[in-house]
This record gives structure tokens, sequence and C-alpha cells, in this order.
């Protein structure tokens, strides 16, 4: 009843229900290019050898861009450069000063930021393009001739091709963020993820049916399915706020300051990336083997490694730990978040501002970063022990652990939030009417 409420309220809103149609229709049309193969392509022999890929870096990749890798679309390359050089900067961000310091020009720094990631992402799309038009121009590669017609012609029309393809998604996403509802770049990842769950859902009703499995047992794992669900919402959503007090400044006869604020530091500051990162290089040894099949020793590794291995979920585990860590320490920057306080007035009661400030908050990070990467770790193997445990389908399994669960309900909350937020502003009730999450407040 409270959601039917809510849904007609936001059809009172004229600017909030034209944004949601917009955001809708850019996603109809990046789900309608990612079914336009690249020219030069057999369609129907890209998609039966891509099947063998499932577990390798190709079907990571083919799972964040919704099947369109595994169908040589246009959009085969999807909004993954831009994601790769907004990572790059990031990351030379806290290493290069010159980049620090647009960092904290405002809004002129961030253009400037914004502008050397596009020129990133055409040069990131550019190498990708040139690699997977290599990549389907060779037999070896999957097995069978894909393109009827390899050449220079063909290499370069599939680099141009995909190139101009991720821009335009990535123009997609800029549009969705300026004109729509949500971030855009992070809708397009998660609508490509959500376009395979029919699919998943079908194959696993399928299982069930034929007499595979057993209803009991399915119904059990489906309701420990939601229970890891409200335990990533909680994940998610989880906050240590640390208090700062603002000392009182007396202007003329106005009073300034003396209340308490908050810094609001996140269980899960890294979110999706350790494991993006993590699996990325796990899925290495799989693919080098997809390119030297008849290569004894990468055979075993591969063997060793492999998607369903205890092996595979010790080191994966591991990895997801020591990229947390890393990844927070970049993002977070406590020495900073320190002198800003201290410029402000601010300071944290009981503790002294400047360098025992930024110590004590790096400690408190570090306390709650364990947990945080512990449960990430956990997360991220559930589809390896629900698939050979739990006799659950691997493109179904995924969708209840790993990267795909979190992303879609980070970005399924950001999006929430928004839509809340113009829902209170027009004076109607949100969709929780009286108590809200701490990362909803």
């Amino acid at each position: 009843m409270k959601l039917t409420e809510s849904i007609r309220n936001i059809n009172k809103i004229p600017e909030l229900r034209q944004r949601i149609l917009y955001t809708l229709l850019i996603l109809f049309v990046y789900r309608l290019g990612s079914h336009i193969t690249i020219p030069g392509v057999d369609a129907a022999a890209v998609a039966s050898a891509t099947s063998s890929h499932a577990n390798d870096l190709f079907g990571l990749f083919d799972l964040f861009v919704g099947g369109a890798f595994a169908r040589a679309s246009i959009f085969s390359l999807g909004i993954m450069p831009y994601i790769s050089a907004s990572i790059i900067v990031q990351l030379l961000g806290a290493v290069t000063p010159y980049v620090q310091k647009l960092q904290k020009e405002g809004e002129e720094g961030r253009q400037k930021i914004n502008q050397y990631t596009r020129y990133g992402t055409i040069l990131v799309a550019s190498l990708q393009a040139w690699g997977v038009s290599v990549s389907l121009s060779s037999p070896s590669s999957f097995g069978k001739v894909v393109v009827p017609e390899p050449g220079i012609f063909f290499a370069m029309t599939a680099v141009v091709v995909l190139t101009a393809s991720t821009v335009f998604v990535m123009w997609l996403g800029e549009r969705i963020t300026e004109r729509g509802i949500g971030n855009g770049i992070s809708l397009i990842i998660m609508i490509g993820i959500l376009a395979r769950f029919p699919q998943s859902l079908v194959a696993e009703i399928k299982s069930v049916s034929l007499g595979s499995k057993n209803w009991v047992v399915e119904l059990i794992i489906m309701a420990m399915m939601a229970a890891i669900v409200a335990v990533v919402v909680l994940l998610t959503v989880a906050t240590r706020r640390i208090p700062v007090q603002h000392a009182k400044r007396v202007v003329g006869r106005k009073v300034y300051g003396g209340g308490t604020q908050y810094i609001p530091m996140k269980i899960n500051t890294a979110g999706v990336m350790p494991i993006i990162f993590a699996q990325s290089i796990m899925f290495l040894p799989s693919t080098f083997l997809s390119f030297f099949p008849e290569n004894e020793a990468m055979q075993k590794i591969a063997g060793a490694l492999a998607y369903d291995s205890w092996w595979y979920a010790l080191i994966f585990g591991l990895m997801i730990l020591f990229f947390t860590y890393f990844y927070t320490a970049i993002a977070f920057n406590p020495k900073e978040v320190a002198d800003t306080m201290r410029r402000q007035g601010g300071f944290i009661p009981g503790v002294r501002p400047g360098k025992s400030t930024a110590d004590f908050i790096d400690n408190i990070l570090t306390r709650i970063t364990l947990p945080g990467a512990v449960s990430l770790a956990i997360i991220a193997i559930l589809p390896t022990f629900l698939t050979k445990f739990g006799n659950v389908t691997p493109g179904f399994a995924n969708f209840f652990g790993g990267t795909s669960l979190l992303i879609i309900v980070s970005v399924g909350l950001d999006t929430l939030q928004q839509v809340e937020s113009h829902l209170m502003m027009r004076h109607y009730d949100g969709f929780m009417k009286t108590a809200k999450t701490r990362g909803r407040q």
C-alpha cells in the first residue's frame, strides 16, 4: 500500500516523472544498441564460441555489458573503458601533485579532471577495441572463424566503431546524470547486469522442473539468498559517525558555529572495486589458457584456480582483503580531513587538532575496514559455494553474491535516495515514511 502511494506521488510531480521517463528512454537506447553486431562479424558463430568463456576475463567483461560482448555488439566495450580511465585518474590523484591540485580547485578542477578522464576513455577504448578486433580475427581464440574476411580493413572498422560506441555510451550516461534520475554510468552497468537475470532465472526454474533439484532445497536456497541481500544492504549503508564540534564565533551580534556535526565513515568505503580488481587478476590464468590451449603449465595453473576450487576461494578472499585496504587508503585521506576540520574551526571532542586527529581517524578507519573487508570476501566467494554445494546454476548464483549483487544494491539505493529527495522536496511522503536507514538520512 505504501509503495503504491509513493508511485502515485511520483506521477504527480511533472519534473520527476519526466526525469524517470528520460532515464528509461536512454537505457532502452543502450539495450537496443547492444544487439547491433560489429560490421564484418558472424554473430551466430561468435555467440556459440563465447559460451566457453563463461569463467574467464571475457566472461567477467561480458557480465558488465549485459551480454553485448558475447554478441560481438557495437557496445561490446560498454562503459568499462570509462571506468578504467576514472580509476587511473583517481590513482594518479594519490601520487601526482598536479592531479591533487585539480581535485582541490572545486568545480573548475572537477571539469578539468572530467576532460582528462574523457581523453583517457578514448585511449583505453581504442586499445581495447584493437584487442577485440585481433581476438575476433584469430580462429584460435574462439575455436572457429567468427570473422569471414579478417584484415586491416576489418581491424580499422572495428576500432573506429567500438571506440565511437564507447564515447556514445559515455555520453548517454552523462545525459542520465544531468537530465535523468540517478548516476548514469552506474545505471548503465546495473541495467547490463540485470539484463541477464531473466535468462538465468529461467535456467534455474528449468533445472528444478526437470527433477535435477528438490523444491524444498530450492526454497531454502531462496531464503538464504534473501538473507544475503539484506546483509549486503546493511553493509552498503552501514556507517560509523565521528562527532565534530565547531567552536563558537561572535560576529557583531550574531553567534556562528557551536553545533555538532558528524563525519560519516562507511564500513565499505571501497565499494565494489576490490572485487573487480581481484576478479580480474584471478581470471587471468584461464584467459591466457584460451590463447595458449596447448601449454601444459597454463593448464595446470588454470585447473588449480578453477572457479569452483578451494584454492580459488582462498586466494580470491585474501586478495579482496588486500585491495579493500589499498583502495580505502586511496579514497579516504585522514590527514586531509583533519586539515580541513582545523581550517574550519572544528575538532573531535577529546582529541587534539592536527596530527592527533588524523591518527585518531586513521585508527577508526583501519578498525571498521576489517569487518567490511571480511564481509566483502565472504560475499564474493558465495557464488562459488552456491554453485558447488547448492547445485545452483552459475548464472543465477552470480546475482546473489559477488560483484553483481553489490552493484545492484548500491546503485538501487542511490537511485531510490534521489527519488525520495524529489518527493520530500514536494512535501510528499517518501518510500520510508518513518525511520530511515543511516545511509539515507
